[in-house]
């Protein structure tokens, strides 16, 4: 058996175990210590996979484990949803980075495409990388070498590949239908009640992980289920001039608006335009934010593309320079829009996070215009990397609920409706100012924090801001209790 066929053999193990691990930590439990506790078992089975087939820890594996570990650990931590969205979404970035393309350059030198190509690839495998591990990796002939040689191994190999479907979607039609259900049941006796949905959780995390496990294990391009490197189409400088020229002057026409109408005092945009100044902040704060997204694989696009002489790129990118001025203006414009209308109305999660979006724009802008439009463009991809890490890293110990809580309730009107729904993050700042609230603002939040769950958690889904909230509820029962007469 070769060693290609040992760490295939291997790494279905390691799947099975990883997939029925994530059943035990994550079936009916939220988020918390079991994310940990998971990704934990991933990175060792990794390590153990690739002392089975002797492969080199490449710096893109070597700096994917530091970043994961961190955002999984901060899933631990704080218990708002769109924060833990955050930390996924670090965790997929740090995915990214350990599937980055097998080349004999430093990770800080990886290209932005490689960076593309390494979250394209991990998301292909992680879905379809273990069709490739069946078909190609296993060694069906030896196995069932004893009874019919290949027919037996391509009917095995057909049962390995149907299996997963036939548990999905037979699970989903369980789900659907209580006759089909029973019908299961009774053609497999024995079986405890929600088989389905373990089964489902088993066979598709095990299924994943097999697919990512065997892109994190190649060494050679050919092995991964996504390697071609297309190159790039090429565009001469004079086309990307004059596009770049055209958006420069839209965005000009627009600085030049704001400058007016937004910098220019509450009275003139209620007289000519007949909004309230927080309705005129309101309007536009959201679109500004899509417009600075959209811009910077704009520009990283031109430049990809671009060709021709010294000179013609140098104006190319000169305009693109003039670009990242006035989109810093305009993002200025979208944080000015959000001061105006926080004044107003208060913060929400939604407005915390668009603002965290901007800021982390500006910074990536600034690194754009000191690598890529100086014919670095080779350091831009490791800096925006680690700028989001760091970005995703602060909004955790920021704490936007208690942010939310803290601001809101310091506004004559509040929404103590809203501020019933933030998750748990948010009830130390609201038991503390309870007391001193106006009795017909305090009484509907006490309430809301009454109704809260309280029920005991299981230590797999331990979370430190569902444990203190859960502690400081039941110290106060009583006086909320009061309050909320």
């Amino acid at each position: 058996m070769t060693r290609r066929n040992r760490l295939a053999l291997a790494l279905c193990v390691a799947a099975i175990v990883l997939g029925l691990l994530a059943d035990v930590l994550f079936n009916g439990q939220a988020l918390g210590v079991n994310a940990v506790a998971w990704v934990v078992a991933f990175v060792a089975a990794l390590a153990v996979l690739l002392r089975i087939g002797k492969t080199p820890l490449h710096q893109g594996r070597r700096f994917m484990v530091a970043p994961l570990v961190l955002f999984a650990a901060l899933l631990a931590w704080r218990d708002s949803p769109l924060l833990q969205a955050v930390d996924l979404f670090a965790i997929a970035g740090a995915f990214t980075i350990g599937a980055l393309r097998r080349t004999e350059n430093k990770l800080a030198h990886a290209q932005i495409d490689d960076y593309v190509a390494g979250a394209v690839t991990a998301g292909a495998a992680t879905m379809l990388g273990s069709v490739e591990l069946m078909q190609r990796d296993m060694p069906w002939q030896e196995l069932g070498r004893e009874l019919r040689g290949s027919r037996v191994s391509a009917v095995a190999r057909g049962f390995a590949l149907g299996f997963p479907l036939l548990v999905v979607f037979g699970g989903l039609f369980a789900a659907a239908d209580s006759v089909f259900e029973n019908l299961l049941s009774s053609a497999v006796p024995n079986v405890p009640n929600r088989w389905w949905l373990h089964l489902t959780i088993v066979i598709g995390i095990a299924w994943m992980s097999a697919g990512l496990l065997r892109d994190l294990l190649a060494t050679r391009e050919n092995e991964r289920l996504v390697s071609p490197r297309a190159s790039a189409p090429r565009l001469g400088a004079t086309e990307v001039a004059v596009a770049l020229g055209v958006v420069d002057l839209l965005f000009l026409m627009f600085v030049l608006v704001q400058l007016r109408f937004l910098f220019g005092g509450r009275d003139l945009v209620e007289a000519r335009l007949g909004l309230s100044y927080a309705e005129y902040a309101r309007r536009g704060f959201f679109e500004l934010v899509v417009v600075a997204v959209l811009v910077l694989p704009l520009l990283l696009g031109a430049d990809a593309v671009l060709k021709g002489t010294k000179q013609q790129v140098r104006v190319a990118r000169a305009l693109a320079a003039s670009l990242v001025v006035l989109v810093g203006v305009v993002m200025a414009s979208a944080l000015q829009r959000l001061w105006l209308y926080q004044q107003q109305f208060g913060l929400t999660e939604l407005r915390i996070y668009a603002t965290g979006v901007v800021l982390w724009l500006a910074v990536v802008f600034v690194w754009l215009g000191v690598t890529v439009l100086r014919g670095r463009r080779h350091l831009f991809a490791v800096g925006a990397i680690v700028a989001g890490f760091a970005a995703s890293l602060c909004i955790n110990i920021v704490n936007p609920d208690t942010l939310i809580a803290r601001t809101n309730l310091s506004r004559p009107n509040v929404d103590v409706t809203y501020l019933g729904t933030l998750s748990d993050d948010a009830v130390p700042a609201l038991l503390a100012r309870l007391p001193t609230m106006d009795p017909s603002q305090r009484r509907p939040l006490a309430r809301a924090l009454l109704n809260r769950s309280s029920s005991g958690e299981s230590w797999l889904s331990w979370n430190a801001s569902r444990r203190r909230a859960q502690t400081l509820l039941a110290a106060h029962r009583a006086e909320l209790q009061q309050l909320a007469r």
